[in-house]
């Protein structure tokens, strides 16, 4: 046994997901586990902090496959610092932006919004007469940044 070592149920209750998840996320590659003489799976401590980015990167839309390459530069050799986390996280910054501003801008038009129906729209008909966005297709063309030029 290692000293820093979970079993899988320690794990999955100090992570607060249920062991399922561990076992998905050690498939998908984003955490990694040992066994034990008897076959026993453990894990180390320190893949603690991965379950949590794991978790909180799903929570705000950022989907498995983007976690796992910033995992993946994360070294699993040495002890982890600050630097470490910060450098893996660095491509994020645009795309964690951009899911920022969208949310900013749902949150600030819904209102707007609400009776209507068609989020197609700036904030009602009399913005975008006769849906011209609506040619460009279907869905939120101006809060996703598709609008044409011409509305």
């Amino acid at each position: 046994m290692r000293p820093n070592d979970l079993s899988v149920g320690e794990m999955a209750a100090r992570a607060g997901v249920p062991v399922s998840t561990l076992h998905y996320y050690e498939a998908e590659g984003l955490i990694e586990s040992w066994r034990t003489p008897a076959n026993h799976r453990r894990y180390d401590r320190r893949e603690l902090r991965r379950i949590a980015i794991v978790r909180v990167a799903l929570t705000v839309g950022v989907s498995l496959k983007e976690v796992k390459a910033v995992l993946d530069g994360v070294p699993r050799d040495k002890a982890v610092g600050k630097d470490d986390w910060a450098a893996a996280a660095s491509p994020w910054a645009d795309m964690l932006d951009e899911k920022i501003e969208l949310l900013q801008r749902l949150r600030d038009q819904m209102g707007f919004c609400i009776g209507c129906g068609c989020l197609s729209l700036d904030n009602c008909p009399l913005y975008n007469p006769e849906d011209v966005l609506g040619e460009n297709g279907a869905g939120p063309r101006r809060w996703t940044g598709e609008a044409d030029e011409r509305a």
